[in-house]
């Protein structure tokens, strides 16, 4: 009688087990292939993620990322020994896509090569940019807001620009106005996780645009309660420690300029009624404006570049509701003091920095990273876009940016800020 209930204990016990491991195995990003086969792997440094110091191993970690990592570990040996069938679908089709969305056709493709410009010694250039943030991120004389946070403080909802791929071991910080658009249609093509015709897209210019941004494509950070409950900090923290974690920055002032550009220049419904109605009320003194944009528009009526730097300067546009992602600043979206990044790529140097990443990521061969666009806002245009703003604005307009400026290595813009 003994034995037989023993028995039955066992085989409750075996069965509560295994269900448990098949929800946390299969439920992710609909299989769960937790491949990691890119070509990082160096130790981080001390106290770059709470909670997992450098050094440790995995049999060093609490109970639950212990189970986790070993979970992790198992289906890894299991899928690294089959060919995916990702590496078997190399990327054919002609130089020049065919680009059918209005905006892209307008913006236009710069297809020129760039076998004539000096090549950048790319493994010095992210040593020194990763040198520099980690420095001021370590210096206790230089402050900004929630710097001194832990990663564990960090509510869920600022995660939901963590952008991860389980298929490669990839997690990507988009930042809006930062070449955000191409860089997710990449991590679609590489986390298949978008079908045309029940195929995946192997081409990022494919992609239709507005696909591109739909949230329900990507799997952020900010969804890992709904799949993982009481497991999401730990299995953030296990991918954050094994996975290839990248963002692309740009000059803080020269991505504002770019930001009112495409959301106050071009006829912008949605960031017409959020946004610009309430700056042309408070800072324009204008009533009983039209309800459209497009009347706006036509009535002469637009936001103004003043208007806008005013939006940002008002302690009450805080108060009442967080930046814009567009024009929020990196720090608050990508967390780098709490998040140790592997790669750090600029802008200013996309073409170089995405073929050098896709590189080391071991998926150029899969994939090439979409050209650049042709009339980029260039830095060379901030003098003429600030040159009506008060000195006094832009000095408190620097100080509002100042951590984005330091932490990624960009000058101090002296020339704007003196008289």
């Amino acid at each position: 009688m003994t034995k037989a209930r023993l028995l039955r204990l066992s085989v409750v016990l075996v069965s509560i087990f295994m269900i448990l491991l098949i929800i946390v195995y299969w439920d992710n990003v609909g299989t769960a292939h937790f491949y990691l086969h890119t070509s990082f792997s160096r130790p981080r440094s001390p106290g770059a993620i709470p909670g997992i110091t450098a050094g440790e191993d995995w049999e060093a970690l609490p109970d639950v990322d212990e189970f986790l990592a070993k979970l992790l570990s198992s289906s890894l040996r299991q899928n690294n020994s089959t060919p995916r069938k990702t590496e078997q679908l190399l990327v054919q089709g002609s130089n020049k896509p065919v680009v059918s969305n209005l905006e892209e056709n307008v913006r236009g493709y710069d297809w020129s090569t760039r076998k004539d410009r000096n090549s950048l010694d790319q493994e010095k250039l992210q040593v020194e940019r990763q040198r520099t943030l980690r420095e001021f991120c370590a210096n206790s004389s230089f402050t900004f807001p929630t710097k001194e946070r832990s990663f564990d403080d960090i509510p869920n909802y600022e995660l939901n620009h963590l952008i991860v791929d389980d298929r490669h071991g990839i997690i990507y910080c988009y930042v809006p106005k930062v070449a955000c658009t191409n860089w997710k249609r990449v991590m679609i093509v590489l986390s298949e996780s978008l079908l045309d015709q029940g195929v995946p897209y192997r081409n990022p210019l494919d992609i239709p645009r507005e696909h591109v941004h739909n949230t329900s494509t990507h799997l952020t950070f900010n969804k890992f309660w709904r799949r993982y409950g009481k497991f999401s900090r730990h299995l953030m923290k296990i991918k954050l420690k094994k996975y290839t974690k990248f963002l692309f920055v740009r000059d803080p002032f020269v991505r504002l300029i770019s930001a009112f550009r495409s959301k106050f220049e071009l006829e912008n419904e949605e960031f017409y009624r959020r946004f610009a109605i309430p700056m042309l009320k408070l800072y324009s003194n204008h009533t009983n404006l039209p309800t459209s944009v497009s009347e706006a528009f036509g009535a002469g009526l637009k936001v103004s570049f003043s208007d806008f730097i005013q939006y940002l300067l008002d302690p009450r546009t805080e108060k009442m509701t967080p930046f814009n992602e567009h024009w929020r600043q990196v720090y608050r979206l990508c967390h780098p003091c709490q998040i140790d990044y592997d790669f750090i790529g600029k802008l200013e140097t996309l073409d170089e920095d995405a073929a050098y990443l896709l590189q080391l990521l071991k998926v150029d061969r899969l994939l090439r990273f979409p050209p650049s666009y042709r009339n980029r806002t260039a830095s060379s245009w901030e003098d003429n876009w600030f040159a009506k703003i008060p000195l006094a604005w832009r000095q408190q307009l620097y100080k509002l940016y100042e951590a984005d400026f330091v932490l990624f290595g960009y000058p101090k813009p002296e020339n704007l800020l003196k008289d």
